[in-house]
């Protein structure tokens, strides 16, 4: 099991200057909601932007993570998304996760 603490450093390898946002969607360490908030990713294209963090994170997946929701966004972005979260297994056809819910513990 791994931490949003060590989600958010190896988040950090691809985006070293980013804002990163982890939620630990079930408590289990091994679904997570992240958020990478950069102006790196201005001009950038959706796609392009999780490439560059899933280069570094796909050596992770499907052991010792299972899921993650990965959402990268210029600060602009960010201030008008509102909650992002959403998990991919709650109920069957996902659920949004209320941002104010995130991993407090």
């Amino acid at each position: 099991m791994v931490g949003a603490d060590w989600i958010k450093s190896e988040v950090l390898k691809a985006v070293p200057n980013a804002l990163v946002e982890v939620i630990d969607l079930h408590g289990s360490g091994d679904h997570f909601h992240v958020r990478v908030i950069s102006d790196e990713f201005e001009g950038v294209r959706p796609l392009q932007r999780q490439r560059r963090v899933l280069a570094v994170m796909k050596q992770h997946i499907p052991h010792p993570i299972h899921a993650l929701d990965l959402k990268c966004m210029t600060p602009e972005q960010a201030e008008i998304a509102g909650d992002t979260a959403f998990d991919p297994h709650g109920g069957g056809q996902g659920v949004h996760v209320k941002r104010i819910m995130r991993n407090k513990e």
